[in-house]
């Protein structure tokens, strides 16, 4: 089952989010973080996905303060330069609040425990929810500016997966290496590097999208979830 929900905020607002339930009771919940692009087919299908492995999930309209309902594609030149634009409008440590209380709604709909799995800027906003609240396991993929973020790893105290690419147009070779120098010795963390792969290629379609890394990342996320969700 799909629809569109609305969850409360902590400021006493409402907040749009795309839900897919399992047939059956889930095993967990998890919070799908959109990229720049919004909640678009790409991740409504990451979400109908986990919805049929047993999970709740749940995709949250983050730049709903700025615009509700955006659904942008890459690799249609306007719509990239709309995207980078409202990443420029959003306020992110609003956003980690946002993503808070889809934590807290997915926990009061009765689910266990509760993930996080994001994209581009989903992946930074990934590593700041491991950071900032209490999610119980939290991916990242290609996530921007984790060396600026460096500084918070000691708050991280549930288990994080961080797929790196290799030749990611918007995270450097010194962005990446200080990563690992920053994180492989994290008790917490582990980190997956993708050679020869560059920004959003495990997105669900379009020209990003790289099928074997992307079938690899899945793979090695859906393994970590089952380990750290049941």
């Amino acid at each position: 089952m799909t629809d569109m929900i609305s969850i409360p905020t902590l400021d006493g607002a409402t907040m749009p989010a795309y839900r897919a339930a399992p047939a059956d009771s889930p095993k967990a919940a998890i919070i799908v973080i959109q990229e720049i692009f919004g909640i678009n087919a790409g991740i409504r299908r990451k979400c109908d996905t986990l919805a049929a492995a047993g999970y709740l999930a749940i995709a949250p309209d983050l730049f709903w303060r700025i615009e509700p309902g955006i659904s942008l594609d890459p690799d249609i030149a306007p719509e990239m330069q709309r995207a980078l634009a409202l990443m420029g409008q959003f306020d992110q440590d609003q956003g980690i609040r946002d993503i808070e209380a889809a934590i807290r709604f997915a926990r009061s709909a009765g689910t266990a425990k509760v993930g996080a799995v994001g994209y581009c800027l989903g992946g930074r906003l990934a590593f700041m929810t491991a950071t900032r609240t209490d999610i119980d396991a939290s991916v990242g993929y290609y996530a921007v500016g984790v060396d600026g973020l460096l500084g918070e790893k000691h708050a991280i105290a549930k288990p994080l997966l961080l797929h790196i690419a290799g030749e990611d147009g918007f995270v450097d070779r010194e962005t990446q290496a200080a990563m690992h120098a920053g994180l492989d010795d994290h008790p917490k963390l582990t980190l997956h590097d993708y050679p020869g792969e560059d920004h959003g290629f495990a997105t669900e379609f379009g020209q990003r999208r790289s099928d074997a890394a992307a079938t690899l990342a899945d793979q090695r996320t859906a393994a970590f979830f089952a380990e750290h969700l049941g």
